[in-house]
């Protein structure tokens, strides 16, 4: 499976930015499409989640209430809409999908796709 990202890049503080990521294959009700991201000197963290059947969603404290993720299903693509954003969500973001497992634990992702660097400026 091919995972990629793509709408990063250099924004200011408050700005609204949108992420997306394009799996190449067939998605399975059950999968669990993730974005991750990794600041510099920082170790990777969950950022949000959403099963691809229900479309249920899963959200780090840190981005709950500003950042919103969203699945398309006739375009087979998953979406990060992040909003308020300040300096410290600067880093590259990754989308993640997995089959089964724990949405918030990077290890049960199976693929990974590149990431996409987005850059805060204050």
């Amino acid at each position: 499976v091919q995972l990629q990202a793509s709408g990063g890049g250099l924004v200011q503080a408050g700005v609204f930015l949108r992420l997306r990521c394009a799996p190449r294959s067939t998605i399975y009700s059950s999968s669990i499409a993730g974005w991750f991201r990794q600041a510099p000197g920082k170790e990777r963290e969950f950022v949000a989640a959403v099963r691809w059947g229900t479309g249920r969603t899963y959200y780090a404290d840190s981005v709950k209430g500003r950042f919103t993720i969203s699945r398309d299903k006739s375009e087979n693509a998953v979406a990060l809409q992040m909003s308020s954003l300040n300096a410290e969500d600067t880093a590259v973001y990754h989308c993640a999908l997995q089959y089964s497992g724990d949405y918030s634990s990077s290890s049960d992702y199976t693929y990974w796709g590149r990431g996409t660097l987005v850059t805060v400026s204050s």
